[in-house]
């Protein structure tokens, strides 16, 4: 369901768009494009998620609008990703009720259980590696825990933090579903071609395994 993920950054990105590369991650084979504006006004992040929901659709694939709640409504986005501290899932939830996906961050075992119990329809674990996308992430939790978690819980677990092309067949091999991805697609001259090669990788890597 959810093999590449790819997430928006904004200084990453340079001359091109959000819009722009969210159709170029869908393109290259990304299941998922999140939105993710943390620094930036509602209009504007409002105006950029419905146009890349219309490329969605147009794809045929799906779109997560980062944090904001609100934004994903207005915009008709497939699903919202909540953080620890964001709105609670249930709270979410009886907002959205099921016509929405939600996904939640953790980076423990009790904190993934505790937001499927809570109604989340997949986890995004991590960060499993270092990353500098995320300056207040802490220090990579490691494979050992993301496997830990992945047997913990019976919803798709995409893996998160610091995932290239070096360390991706690890975090499948350690029971993820998929892979989010930011750097190593966005920081990229050639974003449909990143996406691309990291979708395959994936998708072999199932293969391999009889996933």
């Amino acid at each position: 369901m959810f093999e590449l993920y790819a997430i928006t950054d904004r200084k990453m990105l340079g001359d091109v768009s959000e819009v722009e590369a969210a159709r170029l991650c869908f393109e290259g084979g990304a299941d998922v494009v999140q939105l993710r504006m943390k620094d930036t006004d509602g209009g504007e992040m409002l105006e950029k998620a419905k146009a890349i929901q219309e490329i969605a659709q147009q794809y045929c694939k799906f779109f997560i609008v980062n944090d904001r709640l609100d934004i994903a409504i207005l915009a008709g986005a497939d699903g919202v990703h909540l953080g620890q501290t964001d709105i609670p899932v249930q709270e979410a939830r009886r907002l959205v009720g099921d016509e929405m996906i939600i996904g939640v961050s953790a980076s423990t075992v009790e904190e993934a259980v505790k937001a499927v119990d809570d109604g989340a329809d997949y986890i995004g674990v991590g960060s499993i590696f270092n990353t500098s996308t995320k300056p207040d992430a802490d220090q990579g939790i490691g494979l050992d825990t993301l496997m830990d978690i992945c047997q913990a819980v019976d919803v798709p677990v995409v893996a998160i933090g610091g995932i290239n092309k070096g360390n991706i067949r690890d975090v499948i091999r350690a029971g993820a579903d998929g892979a989010a991805v930011v750097s190593a697609i966005m920081a990229k001259p050639d974003i449909k071609a990143a996406a691309h090669e990291l979708k395959v990788m994936v998708l072999n890597e199932k293969r391999d395994l009889n996933r």
